[in-house]
């Protein structure tokens, strides 16, 4: 990460042993020091307006847009010129799973022989870092409008969950299928900030009413 100016590192419930134990290269210890460990993703990811997920995507059902190296390096790196952004990595035996993926925008593909397409973690890190760094200037071409933080659209969901459920309209028991559907169509939506607080001031209203009618 280092190598190539990138420095925030989040882990997400990691192997605490081999988590600890680890050494970085030679000028990069502060990386792993200053890592902040969380127990979900969706901390992890805080104010990113664009999350990116890496896979293969062999096998998957996913409506999810796929761009592959080093073309989709341009819009992230035309993103990072003013906005955040989170490039989520899965582990290196499992990868991302569908709810990893669901909170992301699109996927990001490195081009491996079909033969062998699972990659080493840090090697695969090393690759998008690269193809990022690489690319000096942004394409405006490719910029997009502001949009609302993974946190903010996280907050839509938790409050849209209930209502639901209490209408009807879902079922508990198919909870966790359904936050994956609500959270890529919150994401699809591609809420501007203003508008995502406006969205949570109505879900608030709309709460306060079904809690007092």
């Amino acid at each position: 990460m280092l190598n190539f100016g990138f420095a925030e590192l989040w882990l997400v419930e990691p192997y605490d042993k081999a988590f600890r134990e680890a050494r970085s290269a030679v000028g990069a210890a502060r990386v792993l020091e200053q890592a902040r460990v969380t127990s979900d993703l969706a901390s992890a990811l805080g104010d990113a307006s664009l999350v990116v997920g890496t896979s293969a995507m062999q096998g998957r059902t996913e409506d999810q847009v796929q761009r592959m190296l080093p073309d989709g390096a341009h819009p992230l790196r035309t993103h990072l010129e003013d906005r955040n952004a989170a490039l989520v990595f899965g582990s290196e035996k499992f990868g991302l799973s569908n709810d990893d993926l669901s909170h992301c925008d699109w996927t990001l593909t490195i081009p491996t022989s079909q033969g062998c397409p699972s990659m080493n973690l840090g090697q695969a890190v090393a690759l998008c870092c690269y193809e990022i760094a690489r690319h000096s200037k942004a394409v405006p071409s490719l910029k997009t409008p502001a949009t609302a933080g993974a946190d903010d659209r996280d907050r839509i969901i938790q409050m849209l969950l209930p209502m639901l459920e209490a209408a009807g309209f879902s079922q508990p028991e198919n909870r966790d299928s359904q936050t994956r559907k609500l959270r890529r169509w919150v994401g699809r939506l591609r809420l501007a900030p203003p508008d995502a607080r406006a969205f949570q001031g109505m879900l608030r209203q709309i709460q306060w009413k079904l809690d007092n009618p």
